[in-house]
């Protein structure tokens, strides 16, 4: 391979001289992770180091894939087989050597485990000194015993509060719910929470056996008998007849007649609870959870903690109430407690010095957020409503506070879902992590954090088979004349807004006294027939009002439910239920508008069987032409014959997934291939049929830039091929399990499948940063294609951090001024040039620069 053009060493550069000597260097040699090229590549250490390139270039594979895991690898190897089961392990690098190499940490964009017990108090570790707080230096009612810190937390036996086991929460179903008709019999399917078909009927016919008559309408059914039925933990199991009526069953039970089969009883809350906790159908998932019904717990009203804990309080208020506090708020308030200097005489001036001292470190704490735009959350917030990008900076917030020295922190796009204000407290913060003497990598897409940057590693040239190559490996300046790089292109390019001309709206869309969030009575005019971008701060209310309130409204008039996502455990149910409502109606605009399009985040599947090709219909196409060629017909195979998810076309071991969980002993189970389908899915049966001599696994295997070649004459496929290549996803497989797609590229797969889909025009687009973990050059593309949908008569309304996506729109309404309660008010509104000359807007001074 050709080696990477790398800068002077002695070239200065903003912040400091960076030496790339054998004692100041990462020394890389042979990566081959994903589609590395057997890169070498040497690394300065103690600097702030940008990985850049388009989406898909390898610039992640050799960040986190190849140095991360590798440092990660190293230090495992020092500890005990068992503390190992308990460390989230990556897989080992593809690469010949690396030297130099300190221990890392990863910050990435990654959610975990969803739980309804994380939040940011827990993230941060702001809870935990809280507690000791309220243990320490708070107000006891008299005679109360002092409480140990353990007794603050809703995680543990001492504080949980009894009833709701510390959740704030409690699921409760009710005779109302699950019995929704009580005019019928329960042999006519009074209790509709019970499941259908056989086990519904075998429930009923236990009833009989039991004695109770399941033809006597419900409501005329004894109290104490129907609270039984419904809400009893008894599990009794009987003889059961089921042809016999009543009189013929009770019969046959006192003579001991054989029974067909002995049945056992679940009450309809059991049946319920536990099919939400244990089942893995999301159809069943679905049905059951209607029935349930999620209230605040009445014994903690909600603060999750038994009521001696509730009873102590810090500067009024209970720690419950503390915590629904913003941050903001909270150093607000500990501020008093650390500037009251204890006197020498005073009454308990050993309090006095504790409560300054661990306010003084929750301050600090608290302050390492605020300075990263983090002000307008509160500590209760649960980890799962947070961005990637807000976790994130959780984490960072935290490792600045740890103080640790000598070590590489690799960081995921942490500007993303950030305003270029707040980008840039993130670069102070970055800065400290460095002066502290540790080395920090970027992966980066924003041109102010490259700009800021000590050291450019760019990966490409394009994405895929046609990157994987370091095109330049140096200082900033140096990449001005890397004629291949798409970064240097845009990094030096003059500010390109002059080039656009705002298009005219078509009509107005009027929204009157909007309320959601922050948002308070809010009066707003959305542009129709052109492309609106929605700025402001982090937390300002942006969307609150495009994706939730605008969403909500237009749905309503036009007459759409909104679709209720299945819920898959507690913490999806407590996000349901906390929602909070819309307020608002639409004044005029609605006879411009038949149809609404939201492309969001969200995953487009939650398990390794749906993927690129499934979601987008593209694999309904490429069965139907495997089931016609002529093999295939003369087996009789059908289109069902190749898909995975089908047991006649499907490998029986791993039952079409790929891959099978190996279990080891002193180690953390690992998935490897499938040996008896070596990844491919299928059985062999399958394989052996092939079209233009590529078998089905063969294909999904393809990227869509590959694809588009092989299947240049099927226009079905081909309209797919082309609307995925035209948001920059072409370095994507054709079989990409939709658990390895980012956040981004799932919205722009969405995009891609609204985009192949003929345009009829009169259809508003909701898209919520769709320039998420895309390179400027990805951007452009993306751009072109909304504009598109704009031209062919359709209006486009975003959500957005990205300034180039700003000055290109037509329209910019700019939420703020602030976050949180210091936001949710258009603070200015018109054309790009219009909204950068506002003095009132935080986002105008960044539409006016390049960057």
């Amino acid at each position: 391979m050709a080696k990477a053009q790398t800068g002077s060493v002695n070239t200065r550069v903003k912040k400091n001289n960076v030496p790339c000597d054998a004692k100041h260097c990462i020394e890389v040699r042979g990566a081959r992770v994903h589609n590395l090229n057997n890169v070498d590549v040497d690394i300065p250490r103690n600097a702030l180091v940008v990985f850049t390139g388009i989406s898909g270039s390898g610039k992640s594979s050799l960040a986190f894939g190849t140095l991360f895991a590798e440092s990660q690898r190293r230090y495992l190897d020092s500890v005990s087989p068992y503390a190992r089961r308990l460390i989230d392990q990556v897989d080992e690098p593809d690469v010949d050597s690396i030297d130099g190499l300190p221990p890392a940490v990863a910050l990435q964009q990654q959610r975990g485990t969803p739980s309804v017990r994380s939040s940011v108090g827990s993230v941060t570790t702001i809870s935990n000194a809280l507690r000791m707080l309220y243990s320490r230096a708070g107000v006891y009612p008299q005679g109360q015993s002092i409480l140990y810190a353990d007794a603050f937390s809703p995680n543990t036996p001492q504080g949980a509060c009894s009833q709701c086991h510390g959740i704030g929460r409690v699921f409760e179903v009710t005779e109302t719910l699950l019995v929704p008709d009580d005019s019928k019999t329960i042999r006519e399917r009074a209790i509709l929470a019970w499941p259908p078909a056989w086990q519904g009927q075998n429930l009923s016919r236990i009833l009989v056996s039991l004695g109770y008559d399941i033809d006597t309408p419900w409501n005329a059914l004894p109290k104490k008998a129907r609270d039984w039925i419904l809400f009893t933990d008894e599990t009794p199991t009987v003889p059961v007849f089921p042809e016999y009526n009543f009189a013929r069953t009770q019969e046959a039970i006192k003579k001991g007649e054989e029974p067909s089969y002995m049945g056992t009883f679940a009450s309809a809350k059991s049946y319920i609870l536990k099919s939400f906790a244990t089942t893995q159908s999301p159809r069943t998932k679905k049905r059951v959870s209607q029935y349930m019904q999620i209230s605040q717990c009445p014994r903690c009203s909600g603060k999750k903690l038994q009521r001696a804990s509730l009873s102590v309080k810090f500067a009024g208020l209970d720690i419950g109430e503390l915590s629904q506090l913003t941050l903001t708020e909270v150093a607000s308030l500990l501020r008093h407690a650390v500037d009251k200097q204890p006197a020498d005489n005073m009454l308990n001036r050993e309090k006095a010095i504790v409560t300054q001292r661990i306010a003084s470190d929750i301050l600090a704490r608290i302050e390492a957020l605020t300075t990263l735009g983090l002000g307008y959350l509160s500590l209760e917030r649960s980890t799962p409503t947070l961005s990637p990008g807000e976790l994130q900076r959780l984490r960072l917030a935290t490792q600045i506070r740890s103080q640790l020295f000598g070590v590489v922190y690799v960081l995921d796009e942490p500007s993303a879902g950030l305003h270029p204000a707040d980008t840039q407290a993130l670069l102070g913060a970055l800065d400290e992590l460095i002066r502290a003497g540790n080395s920090v990598f970027v992966v980066e897409h924003d041109m102010s954090v490259i700009r800021h940057a000590d050291w450019i590693v760019d990966v490409g040239p394009d994405a895929g088979t046609h990157g994987g190559n370091v095109i330049y490996n140096g200082p900033l300046e140096g990449l001005r004349d890397i004629t291949e790089s798409h970064t240097s292109r845009h990094l030096f390019a003059t500010n390109e807004s002059a080039k656009h001309t705002p298009r005219q709206a078509l009509a107005w869309l009027r929204l009157a006294a909007v309320e959601r969030n922050n948002l308070r009575q809010l009066d707003v005019d959305f542009p129709l027939g052109v492309m609106t971008t929605v700025t402001g701060v982090s937390g300002s209310g942006k969307s609150s009002l495009v994706s939730q309130a605008l969403v909500e409204l237009v749905n309503a008039s036009l007459g759409v439910s909104k679709s209720e996502e299945v819920p898959t455990d507690e913490a999806d149910l407590l996000d349901r239920e906390l929602e909070t409502s819309t307020g608002g109606r639409i004044v005029d605009g609605m006879q411009h508008l038949r149809r609404l399009i939201t492309v969001d985040q969200k995953p487009i599947g939650r398990t390794p069987r749906s993927n690129l090709a499934t979601y987008t219909g593209m694999f309904d196409h490429v069965r139907k032409l495997f089931a016609s060629t002529s093999e295939a017909k003369k087996r009789r195979y059908d289109g069902g014959r190749f898909s995975f998810n089908v047991t006649k076309g499907r490998c029986a071991n791993c039952e079409g997934v790929g891959f099978v969980s190996v279990e080891l002993l002193f180690l953390p189970s690992v998935y490897s291939p499938c040996p008896v389908c070596r990844g491919q899915r299928y059985n062999d049966k399958t394989l052996e049929i092939t079209y233009r001599e590529k078998n089905i696994a063969d294909v999904l295997d393809l990227t869509v830039e590959s694809a588009k070649v092989f299947f240049i004459n099927e226009p079905p496929v081909l309209r797919t091929l082309d609307a995925l290549l035209q948001v920059g996803l072409g370095y994507l497989r054709l079989g990409q399990p939709a658990t390895e797609l980012s956040g981004g590229e799932a919205q722009r797969i969405k995009l891609a499948t609204e985009l192949q889909r003929p345009q009829r025009g009169d259809t508003l687009y909701v898209l919520d940063e769709p320039t998420t973990g895309l390179h400027p050059a990805d951007v452009t593309m993306l751009m072109a294609q909304l504009n598109g949908l704009v031209d062919a008569g359709n209006t486009v309304i975003m959500v957005e951090h990205d300034m180039q996506v700003a000055r290109n729109s037509d329209w910019v309404i700019d939420i703020g001024p602030g976050a949180g309660d210091e936001g949710g008010v258009i603070v200015a509104q018109g054309t790009p040039k219009k909204v950068a000359r506002s003095e009132m807007s935080r986002t105008g001074p960044f539409l006016n620069s390049a960057s």
